[in-house]
Order: C-alpha cells, then sequence, then structure tokens
C-alpha cells in the first residue's frame, strides 16, 4: 500500500481540566501554535491540516499560516473530528490518515513516521505507538494508559490498570524500562477504511469501562499494530503541565542557542 498521507490535528476548544487550553499561552505564544509548528515541519505528511470547533482558534491558525477545517462542535472524540475531515472531498484520496494529537507540541517525528510505516508497509488497519513505562508512578497512574502486545506487535489491550500484572512481586525499575511494560503514546494513523469503520462503530463495553476509544476499535476486530519507540515529550492535559512544558522547551531553546556558530 502506498499512497498520500494527510496529517490532521483536532483541536477542540472545550476542556474540562484546562478551560480553552489550545489558547493558552506556552512561553508567550499559544499551546496550537506550537504544535503547529511542529506538525507543519514534518516531511512524513504530503498534507497537514487542523481540524477545529472553534472560529477563535480557526482564526489564529489562519494567522499562523496553517490550512484550517471547521467542524462540527458536538464530535464526541478527535477520532471522529479527523475523521469528519478525512470524508471531505478535498481529502479524499489521501490513502492513509493520521491523527496528530493537539496538545502534543513536542510529538516526535520518527514515532509519526513508526505508525505510518505499520499502516503503510505492514498493512495493519491503524498503526500506533508505545514507549517503555519507566517509572513505578507511571506504571500506577491511571491517567497513564498501558499496552501490552502480541508477538507480531499487535495490540492484545490497552487500560489504565497497570498491566501486564507481575504475580511474583511488583516490577524493578530495570522491569519498567522494557517491553512488556509499555505506556500508550497517543497518535494514530489509520487506513482510510479503518477510520470510517472505527468511528462508525458504538461505543463497546470495555471502552465504556476503561473510557478507552481504541478498545472499540479491538473489540470490533480492528487490528491495531504498536511500535515500541522512544519517550515521547510532555503534553499538555493540566494546569501543572504547562510549567513542565515551559521548562523543557525553554531549556531545548537555550541548549541550541549555544550550539549556534
Amino acid at each position: 500500500m502506498s499512497g498520500p498521507i494527510l496529517g490532521v490535528v483536532p483541536v477542540r476548544i472545550g476542556s474540562t481540566r484546562l478551560p480553552d487550553k489550545p489558547l493558552v499561552p506556552i512561553l508567550g505564544r499559544p499551546l496550537v501554535a506550537w504544535v503547529w509548528d511542529r506538525v507543519s515541519s514534518f516531511g512524513c505528511f504530503d498534507h497537514a491540516v487542523i481540524a477545529t470547533d472553534s472560529e477563535r482558534i480557526a482564526r489564529l491558525c489562519r494567522d499562523l499560516g496553517a490550512p484550517v477545517e471547521l467542524t462540527a462542535p458536538d464530535h464526541p472524540s478527535g477520532t471522529d473530528r479527523v475523521a469528519e475531515v478525512a470524508r471531505h472531498p478535498a481529502y479524499r484520496d489521501f490513502e492513509v490518515v493520521v491523527n496528530v494529537q493537539g496538545d502534543e507540541p513536542l510529538v516526535d517525528e520518527d514515532h509519526v513516521r513508526e505508525a505510518i510505516r505499520l499502516v503503510d508497509t505492514e498493512g495493519w488497519d491503524v498503526g500506533t505507538c508505545a514507549a517503555p513505562v519507566q517509572s513505578a508512578q507511571a506504571f500506577a497512574d491511571p491517567s497513564v494508559v498501558k499496552v501490552v502486545r502480541d508477538a507480531r506487535g499487535g495490540a492484545l489491550y490497552f487500560s489504565r490498570a497497570p498491566i501486564p500484572h507481575r504475580r511474583d512481586g511488583a516490577p524493578s525499575q530495570v522491569d519498567l524500562a522494557a517491553e512488556p511494560f509499555l505506556r500508550h503514546v497517543g497518535l494514530y494513523a489509520f487506513r482510510r477504511e479503518a477510520l470510517a469503520r472505527w468511528v462508525a462503530l458504538p461505543p463497546s463495553p470495555l471502552e465504556l469501562l476503561e473510557r478507552l476509544e481504541q478498545l472499540r476499535a479491538l473489540e470490533a476486530g480492528l487490528r491495531i499494530g504498536v511500535a515500541v519507540v522512544g519517550p515521547s515529550g510532555p503534553g499538555v492535559d493540566t494546569p501543572e503541565d504547562i510549567g513542565r512544558l515551559e521548562e523543557h522547551l525553554a531549556g531545548a531553546t537555550t541548549s541550541f542557542a549555544r550550539r549556534e556558530p
């Protein structure tokens, strides 16, 4: 399978934990501007676009020079927002559609390429990534989604619980630095048909229990390939995340400036 690849950044104005999250200033610039800077620099997309339910965000993104599609305000997930864009006549020729979350300004292009490879080269319905959990705190944290894979690298299960369970005592720091102790990196590459099927499905029992939409796809038999990658940079979910991200970005900028000739 080989064809043009579309990157879609779903951005919604509503957030229960962080109101107006895409507009929150990070080192003086809105979060969505940092995300677009990153995504627009990627060479793995034939085209990239921001999908939003907010005219405020759309105006800001147009000022950044970003292509924007206004989408319905009542989508239950970013996946549904991405699927609406993929159905647009302007994008019907894109064979692979990638969902890059709008609160991940440090998303790694190598991770995106790995997710695309799983779909475009290896033939999975959906491609995503995972990285070693690394810490006992993260392993126990329900906000950190864990995933276990089969022998071919396909997802067996995603959970907010600490999986896999080690019967003979808690996993050590060494254990948590490698498979099978993996945390999900929330980006997805979809075959066009798989994306359409995913959003047409009703919420599934396991999805409703865990509040994880990817379980809907697994329960329906969609094959999700999982590439194991290195650590990803911090995203933004809570006010506390802003400070951590600013420290990271400020350090990266300072380090880069020191290397300038």
